[in-house]
């Protein structure tokens, strides 16, 4: 079926995972860079903080969730065809700049 990346960042900025327009820039060069098509892009920023940011592709998702409180997030990437995610991970890896980060995945 495809590729499922599970991307979970730790030690970032509060001010990055509390940015809505950011995030939904980052997630956007993610999904392009890694060869997907984006359909829609929603965003909801939470109070007192936190975001979460869905991108619908042609090819599946791409999300992320954050706890900016915590320095935390998790990203979801899943594509078939010939999408790259982990192409989309490393974009968000490098720009996030988080201190420590876990990556998972799961072929489906």
């Amino acid at each position: 079926m495809g590729d499922h990346y599970l991307l979970n960042l730790y030690g970032c900025s509060f001010n990055s995972l509390n940015n809505e327009e950011y995030l939904k820039d980052l997630i956007e060069t993610a999904a392009l860079c890694s060869g997907a098509t984006i359909l829609q892009m929603i965003g909801k920023s939470f109070q007192p903080q936190g975001v979460t940011i869905i991108g619908l592709l042609a090819e599946s998702h791409i999300s992320i969730h954050t706890w900016p409180e915590k320095g935390e997030a998790a990203v979801d990437i899943f594509t078939c065809g010939d999408c790259l995610p982990k192409i989309g991970c490393d974009i968000i890896i490098e720009q996030i700049q988080c201190n420590r980060h876990t990556l998972q995945l799961i072929k489906r």
